[in-house]
């Protein structure tokens, strides 16, 4: 990836909670406005004004009931419940901004490869290339019994699914219509050409899918592709699909070894492993003076809803931790939920009791919490960046729309006088302003199939 700047991605959720349960409880906090239209234009506007790549939506199905094994927590505390589907959004935050960028959430589990295309190439469409896939591989049992599925998937089942669903998809982006298919002529009365246009003929374990694409080509084609995986399977999907990967380490030692990790196993699909950027994320808490951020990350805390976190973990995990001492030592956890939580808590050398998993995971989860002056919010973006080698930040909020507007009026002045930070925009999509180009690299396995 072009070493040119730091990229920022806001990480939000189309729900009242997003990963600071009981923010909502905090003076002043709008996150109840999650379905007013007007909400989501603002903050699309502030994102943009920031120089923001793009606002990267988290999503979830089902409802998280591990904990107490009762999803009346979940209803009750406002975790990750209720919630509207995220990619409704991004026509109208598209229309009230001109460059930022639009990720969105959805799970090869419970979603169909030709239709999903075929929504991600009418959104690509209507933003003039603006949205990313963020590919997901859904861990909920409560999602697999809403939509009639039976049983939750094993979790190298779910993968095995996800891999074909992507080759389908890509199929359908990259290989269906020729740049030249749509002619548009008038006089002859041919508005495509049939010569150009396939069908994609796939038939394989979990779908059949003859094609064609339905839709002509938008203009990435293929959304720019999200992915998350830290287990080892995941880490393997990553590696062949990503163009932007999403860490979860708790520590700069684990994020080198983390994306070292992936970029060899990158290069061993032939991708350039420098195409990757890798996004951790980070809980920028700032104010004009280190003792008004310490008194406001006070505040923060004091409105953390502690069963709250512990019934989003008991999801992210598939534990319930409502059965553990407050004090006893989460070891090593098997689980067919999100592996990236584990490892934060209960992996390598953590030595975390349940209650100090509780407390620290109370504002953004398993994410470093910044606390200090823009300088010192920048200090530590710029260490990130330069020393660890990361790309960029998915900036997770505390108060909505505080702490995106806190960031937007004071770190990203001081980003930008240090050279950090776009002044302008550099392209019309979101790939070109992450990667300097519009479509997929020619090293990508979509395009090596093509």
């Amino acid at each position: 990836m072009p070493d040119d700047h730091v990229h920022l991605n806001l990480f939000t959720m189309n729900a009242v909670e997003h990963v600071t349960v009981g923010s909502w409880r905090y003076p002043g906090d709008q996150s109840a406005r999650y379905t007013d239209r007007e909400y989501w234009t603002e903050v699309a506007r502030t994102a943009e004004r920031g120089g923001f790549d793009g606002v990267f939506f988290a999503d979830v199905r089902g409802i998280y009931d591990v904990y107490g094994d009762d999803r009346d927590p979940a209803i009750e505390r406002a975790v990750q419940t209720p919630s509207n589907d995220p990619a409704y959004l991004v026509p109208a935050m598209a229309e009230a901004t001109d460059h930022l960028g639009f990720a969105v959430t959805k799970s090869t589990s419970y979603n169909h490869p030709y239709q999903l295309a075929r929504e991600f190439s009418t959104l690509d469409h209507v933003t003039d290339g603006r949205v990313a896939f963020n590919v997901v591989t859904s861990y909920l049992e409560s999602a697999a019994a809403n939509l009639g599925v039976g049983d939750r998937m094993d979790h190298d089942e779910r993968y095995d699914r996800a891999e074909e669903f992507m080759d389908v998809c890509y199929a359908l982006w990259e290989d269906s219509w020729d740049d030249d298919a749509v002619v548009r002529d008038r006089d002859s009365g041919r508005y495509s050409n049939p010569e150009k246009v396939r069908a994609i003929d796939h038939d394989g374990e979990h779908f059949r899918v003859p094609g064609p694409h339905g839709c002509e080509p938008s203009p990435q084609r293929t959304p720019v592709v999200y992915q998350a995986g830290s287990s080892d399977r995941g880490r393997a999907f990553a590696a062949k699909n990503a163009e932007a990967v999403f860490v979860s380490q708790p520590t700069p030692e684990k994020v080198e070894a983390y994306v070292a990790d992936l970029r060899e196993r990158a290069a061993a699909h032939g991708r350039d492993p420098d195409e990757l950027a890798f996004f951790p994320g980070i809980v920028p808490i700032v104010a004009p003076t280190e003792a008004l951020a310490e008194a406001k990350a006070e505040s923060y805390r004091d409105a953390v809803d502690v069963e709250g976190v512990l019934t989003l973990l008991s999801g992210f995990v598939d534990v319930d931790l409502s059965e553990l001492d407050p004090d006893q030592r989460i070891e090593h956890i098997e689980t067919d939920a999100i592996q990236g939580t584990v490892n934060a808590f209960a992996g390598g050398e953590s030595d975390w009791t349940v209650r100090e998993m509780a407390e620290f995971a109370g504002l953004g989860t398993t994410s470093p919490v910044v606390v200090g002056t823009p300088e010192q919010v920048a200090d530590e973006i710029e260490y990130w960046y330069r020393d660890v080698g990361v790309d960029g930040f998915n900036v997770k909020e505390v108060a909505r729309p505080e702490t995106l507007t806190d960031f937007v009026d004071l770190v990203v002045p001081e980003l930008r006088d240090r050279d950090l930070l776009r002044e302008t925009y550099e392209a019309d999509t979101l790939r070109g302003n992450l990667f300097g180009r519009d479509r997929l690299s020619d090293t990508h396995p979509a395009k090596q199939d093509g």
